[in-house]
């Protein structure tokens, strides 16, 4: 038997999860001192697998939490630890860009391994390194993508639409959401000059006059590189632009900044809680967790 244990700010994929794999879920009770310090209440006995919510969005206080909780865990019953964290952080920073620098996915992806038996993640965002277990060396890591998810409900909205990636690193999540549904896609070039400042190139030969599009990809966190891309595809004639997205950061007004660029709606997965979420990927991780740890 196992317990899926989470926090309260994850509440509701909690329960979603919960009852996809029949289990009984508790959550982890925080109380924050004013120093900025912690103190973390689990249940007073727990089962010998325990699967831990939690996504890394904010990472900085949460990788504490998560190795407070995992530790506290072990002491009380658990033998078998599976992280599921939705969103997980520090990925993009894979090598050393220039002296000096810290490879943070390198350093994180151990401090997981040291920490958890199994981990289950949705669409990291990975660039030189080919999977996840790669990332946390030593331990099942298993990486799935809610691409098909976001292309399916794009299909049934829009069954004409066209998936654009704002860049080629997009390329791997647009082709699977549109290859699952038939729809056509095409996948945008990019330029960064900073956080906030990137030009965007539209692909050659697309024809955008007149198509509903929807701009698809992993994460949207300043959401500049989709306004960018945005505004370049109302430009070529699009009739709509709307965002497709796993993880729904949008940091600051970047929702405003989308709407500001035209663009009508944002759906998102609930791998990361946001009023955009239309999507659960509580049946995806639900049939990893059943590979993973038959009887979950």
């Amino acid at each position: 038997m196992s317990l899926l244990l989470a926090f309260d700010d994850e509440a509701a994929l909690a329960q979603r999860l919960a009852q996809a794999i029949g289990r009984q879920h508790a959550f982890v009770d925080r109380h924050h001192f004013p120093d900025g310090e912690t103190r973390l209440r689990l249940p007073a006995s727990l089962p010998a697998h325990v699967v831990l919510l939690r996504g890394l969005q904010q990472p900085n206080d949460k990788l504490t939490e998560l190795m407070l909780a995992a530790a506290g865990a072990r002491e009380l019953g658990a033998r078998r630890l599976t992280l599921v964290s939705p969103y997980l952080a520090y990925m993009r920073q894979d090598t050393a860009f220039t002296p000096g620098e810290v490879v943070s996915q390198r350093h994180v992806g151990r401090a997981l391994a040291a920490w958890f038996d199994d981990v289950v993640t949705v669409d990291p965002h990975l660039h030189r390194v080919a999977t996840m277990d790669e990332v946390v060396p030593g331990r099942r890591a298993v990486a799935l993508t809610a691409a098909p998810l976001l292309g399916a409900w794009v299909a049934q909205r829009l069954p004409d639409a066209l998936l654009l990636g704002p860049d080629q690193e997009s390329l791997q999540w647009v082709r699977a959401a549109a290859a699952a549904h038939g729809l056509d896609h095409a996948v945008c070039s990019k330029k960064r000059r900073a956080d906030r400042a990137v030009e965007v190139e539209l692909p050659n030969g697309v024809d955008l006059r007149g198509r509903a599009v929807v701009l698809l990809d992993d994460v949207a966190s300043t959401g500049s590189t989709l306004v960018e891309a945005a505004r370049g595809a109302l430009a070529r004639g699009a009739a709509t632009v709307d965002v497709a997205v796993t993880h729904a950061l949008l940091v600051g007004d970047a929702l405003e900044q989308l709407r500001a660029a035209g663009v009508r709606e944002v759906w998102s997965t609930d791998s990361v809680p946001h009023p955009s979420n239309v999507v659960s990927i509580a049946p995806l991780v639900a049939q990893a967790l059943s590979s993973i740890a038959p009887g979950t």
